[in-house]
């Protein structure tokens, strides 16, 4: 039995204010007075297009009715970072699916999403009868004014798996489709990151002893291998400020072009961590972001409203200064929490609370948040970009690299092994697709089994996706040397990406082909899952 869906929506509400309105059709034209949504179908995909005067628009439906055959498996993505929750589930009428999905039933692929870079936060729910696309067109938590603006929301993709495709196969073929233009890098990206044994507890000196160490265990030949600078080199958790004595760093890091340039001197590629949105600095009262009344801010200073064309300014002119130091890299992190007030796993169908708004509320979040991930992205000039707490849907085209999950750790295996491994697994459709997939760190310290750690390092290192290590100098004896320059020496070559082989009923895949070889690992030690109940992460 396939799968089956009517193309026509049975059913189209819009929520103005606390009143959903029921649309009534007309040909492709769905309206009530005063707002419209058009709809252009050509079978494979569908425009949705949203018209209204001076009120403020919240959300659509649209309703499409159709039958599951049983026995049906449903994976679905996430609003930004995955949380250890991704995997192939039964039918859930409740669940919240963001941007797309994909049935796999009798052998048989079937993808329902939106294409990259919609206008519209984006989320679908399936039910025994039909299922639902629900777009939240909000500016912030508010309406969306258009005032007769023509607002192409988003296009619907529908996939259908061909013969011969495996299920990864047919899943990345879906996500090529809905990125029409992904941004990849030119050769492989691996390195280090100082972040999971230094945890922002770092010098202009331990850097450049890392550097040492990741330009010494990789291959003599080939892409060189990046050195990123993560959390702690700034002032404080502020954005990269305008001007001042100190601006070069804390004083840990007198001289942030200088160290660029004795680590390009010792055979790396440097890179840098920034949060775009956050300052300490004092700023025009009107460039802040009116999203804090009812958010548990644990952070130091102002988040900046980017709908303001000021604020966009000033963060093209810190990611230019960054460029111009030297660093080739630029990881960007924290916009989503920043804007949102949420981790993605709080999100469920209500991205951000109610009852705030941008400053330019005549656009919605999603165009307000792409328009940041642009200006960061044309800035950059040909830096590698990574997006980190990111929107994956709208930030392709924008980042090289994504990450795919929350944290790893340094500190306690677990983390790495529910947010690591089943990141990597699930969201192996998106790789190279929408972005290279960035599974996030090997944090290589004493605190971590080396028997966890070695098999970790050693998946990501022939997944064909990117690879970075935090290594601790303490934990790093003969054994960790010759496995990691193996790591680099596989990960500094274009390698086919890896396929979980037991995914569909194991969210932490244990079984992998690499290339031609099926790999089995085993990423659990009692122990160590004891330890996420008490221990620190």
């Amino acid at each position: 039995m396939e799968l089956k869906f009517e193309q026509t929506p049975s059913e189209i509400i819009v929520q103005q204010g606390n009143e959903w309105r029921r649309l009534h059709p007309d040909g492709p034209n769905w309206s009530a007075p005063g707002i419209e949504v058009r709809l252009e179908d050509t079978g494979s995909r569908c425009a949705v297009y949203l018209m209204s005067n001076h009120e403020e628009v919240l959300r659509i439906a649209i309703r499409w009715k159709g039958e599951f055959p049983q026995g049906t498996h449903i994976a679905a993505d996430h609003w930004e970072r995955g949380y250890g929750d991704l995997e192939w589930r039964g039918m859930i009428s409740e669940r919240v699916m963001p941007w797309y999905w994909t049935a796999y039933t009798e052998g048989q692929v079937y993808g329902f999403g939106v294409q990259t870079g919609a206008a519209a936060l984006c989320f679908w729910q399936a039910d025994a009868s039909g299922i639902t696309l629900w777009l939240d067109v909000r500016s912030g938590g508010c309406g969306v004014i258009l005032n007769g603006r023509e607002l192409l929301a988003a296009v619907i993709i529908r996939h259908e798996g061909q013969a011969g495709e495996t299920l990864l196969e047919s899943m990345h073929r879906f996500c090529r489709v809905m990125c029409e233009q992904p941004l990849l890098p030119d050769e492989p990206v691996y390195g280090g990151n100082n972040w999971y044994y230094a945890y922002g507890e770092s010098s202009h000196r331990e850097i450049l002893s890392d550097t040492k160490r990741i330009a010494a265990l990789a291959p003599s030949s080939g892409p060189r291998p990046y050195m990123i600078i993560d959390d702690g080199w700034q002032i404080c958790h502020s954005r990269v400020c305008n001007g001042g004595p100190w601006f070069a760093g804390n004083y840990k890091f007198p001289d942030m072009a200088a160290l660029a340039g004795e680590m390009k001197s010792l055979g790396t590629r440097p890179g840098l961590w920034m949060r775009p949105l956050l300052t300490t600095m004092k700023t025009p009262e009107e460039w802040q972001l009116n999203n804090r009344r009812n958010v548990n801010f644990p952070f130091e200073g102002t988040i900046m409203d980017p709908s303001i064309p000021g604020v966009l300014d000033q963060i093209r002119e810190d990611v230019e200064r960054v460029a111009a130091w030297g660093y080739e890299l630029i990881k960007h992190d924290f916009s989503t929490f920043d804007l949102f007030g949420k981790w993605g796993f709080e999100m469920g169908s209500q991205p951000t609370d109610d009852g705030w708004s941008f400053a330019d509320q005549s656009r919605t979040t999603a165009e307000i948040v792409t328009d940041l991930y642009r200006a960061i992205r044309e800035a950059s000039g040909n830096a590698i970009i990574i997006g980190c707490n990111t929107i994956g849907h709208l930030a392709a085209g924008y980042v090289h690299l994504q990450r795919t999950g929350d944290d790893t750790s340094g500190k306690v295996w677990e983390r790495t092994r529910k947010y690591g491994v089943n990141t990597l697994a699930f969201r192996m459709p998106q790789h190279q697709a929408f972005f290279a997939a960035d599974a996030d760190c090997v944090g290589i310290t004493e605190q971590i089994p080396w028997h966890l750690n070695k098999q970790w390092l050693h998946l990501l290192a022939n997944s064909g996706t990117p690879l970075f290590v935090s290594a601790h100098p303490a934990a790093i004896g003969r054994e960790q040397e010759e496995a990691l320059a193996e790591a680099f020496r596989a990960a500094s070559q274009p390698l086919p990406a890896a396929v979980p082989l037991d995914w569909l009923e194991n969210s932490c895949p244990a079984r992998w082909r690499l290339g031609g070889e099926e790999v089995r690992y085993d990423w659990f030690d009692l122990m160590e899952t004891a330890t996420l109940k008490h221990g620190t992460i």
